[in-house]
């Protein structure tokens, strides 16, 4: 086998193979001989069928499968032979594939940089202190009232809040415009669903009161011919509605996985569940600001932009299944999700993947058995089977990994911040929850 490597542009390369023409037909001509072994054809007996047949009626097809096979097993060899190490698939370019001949082909694909990642040192980092009060935890179960709760009609003017049915007409000089009018329309005051003014204009209203409505449309709204457009819109309240909170009774205690212990057991639960998201929330912030510093170390890192399309493919498949995009093997997602939304993010993602790898094995770290176990078990407490849940992830390897995984991606976190400065800001639980927001949807 002949190989030629060229260094075509920073981390792309150009693999140049050439394989003798005895190991393609050589494979072509002993896959066919065993073919005809059990191969079946009018006017030959079982296991009879000359070669010369079996080479017309199903040569080519035997060929093109031993190519595609000798061309990925000669460029294992030709990678392995040249110590390159593949970012993604290579981009096969055919030279000479003809029968009889010596096979010839290009591979062109990226290799993984050369790291010589510096640690992060001497970098700041602001953590959030918080503690889940009694208020905190009355907020959280009215939540829950409210999303068992009910709507019930009310003999009262409208207020913020409420749920009002309405006939609404719009009219722009006179005439109906389209999208302007509806009937039975269902509409939360306050929720801001509306163009600035009409919900405003409601409230105050009780059933069957009318209202017209002189408003304007703003400028960057999404019709074209509507932006900042006068125009009176004529209302009718036909009911007002106002929310009616579950009652703290058993029915609702379960419908959140609480059978039995009434509303104690219930709290106590609740005020788990809000401790263990502050504790991940404030985990996961502090994270973040180190895995900026280590970014912010490397940032000479060149990442192959094989792995950034690939990041992007499956963070474009996430949002569509996250937004119920249905099959999204029949949509065009690139025109939906273009490229650019996500290439930042990707990049970013891609460059700490490879920085994380290679500072776990600089500090020659290994996965902590005791922390794996930890964070299973802290995983599994969501579920009402525990125990079935945890034997789960010791039984499917993927899953371990995916949790040895982001051990790892701690033991770094910890290993950098002792070389950090810590400062602690003491603030609500509601506070620490949208610190560490952003840096979760980062």
């Amino acid at each position: 086998m002949r190989v030629s490597i060229e260094t075509t542009s920073g981390l792309e390369r150009r693999l140049t193979v050439g394989v003798p023409a005895e190991r393609v037909d050589g494979a072509v001509q002993s896959r066919l001989q065993d073919a005809a072994k059990n191969v079946r054809l009018p006017g030959f007996r079982p296991g009879k069928v000359p070669m010369r047949v079996m080479k017309q009626r199903f040569g080519a097809g035997v060929r093109q499968e031993v190519l595609g096979e000798v061309i990925s097993q000669t460029f294992q060899e030709a990678v392995v032979q040249e110590q390159l190490r593949p970012a993604g698939q290579p981009r096969i370019e055919p030279r000479n594939f003809e029968p009889g001949n010596d096979l010839e082909y290009v591979a062109v694909f990226e290799i993984f940089p050369t790291l010589d990642v510096k640690q992060a040192d001497g970098f700041a980092v602001k953590k959030p202190t918080a503690e889940v009060t009694d208020s905190d935890v009355d907020e959280i179960i009215e939540v829950f009232r409210k999303q068992q709760g009910q709507q019930v009609a009310v003999d009262r003017a409208g207020e913020e809040g409420d749920t009002v049915i309405i006939d609404f007409e719009g009219t722009r000089d006179g005439e109906a415009f389209e999208g302007g009018s509806g009937e039975d329309f269902s509409l939360e005051l306050g929720s801001s669903r509306m163009i600035p003014g009409f919900e405003e204009g409601i409230i105050g209203l009780s059933a069957g009161e009318n209202t017209v409505l002189d408003l304007t449309f703003p400028e960057d709204y999404q019709a074209e011919d509507l932006q900042g457009a006068d125009v009176q819109f004529k209302i009718t309240v036909k009911e007002v509605k106002a929310l009616e909170l579950a009652p703290l009774d058993e029915k609702l205690f379960a419908s959140y996985g609480v059978e039995e212990g009434g509303e104690a057991v219930f709290r106590d639960e609740v005020r788990k569940n809000m401790e263990r998201e502050l504790r991940n929330a404030v985990q996961n912030h502090v994270k973040q600001q180190v895995m900026d510093a280590i970014v912010e170390a490397n940032p000479e890192l060149e990442v192959p932009s094989s792995l950034i399309a690939q990041e992007i493919d499956g963070m474009r498949q996430q949002m569509m299944q996250q937004f119920g995009g249905g099959n999204t093997q029949e949509l065009d997602l690139k025109s939906i999700l273009p490229d650019e939304m996500f290439k930042e993010q990707a990049e970013r993602r891609v460059k700490l993947g490879l920085l994380m790898s290679e500072l776990v094995s600089k500090l020659e770290l290994q996965a902590d058995s005791a922390k794996v176990r930890e964070l299973i078990e802290d995983i599994a407490s969501t579920y009402q089977e525990p125990e079935e849940v945890i034997n789960w992830y010791y039984s499917e390897n993927e899953q371990l990994a995916a949790v040895e995984s982001r051990v790892l991606e701690d033991q770094v976190v910890d290993t950098l911040l002792a070389g950090a400065t810590v400062e602690e800001e003491a603030c609500s639980y509601q506070e620490a929850l949208a610190a560490a927001r952003p840096q979760q949807q980062a």
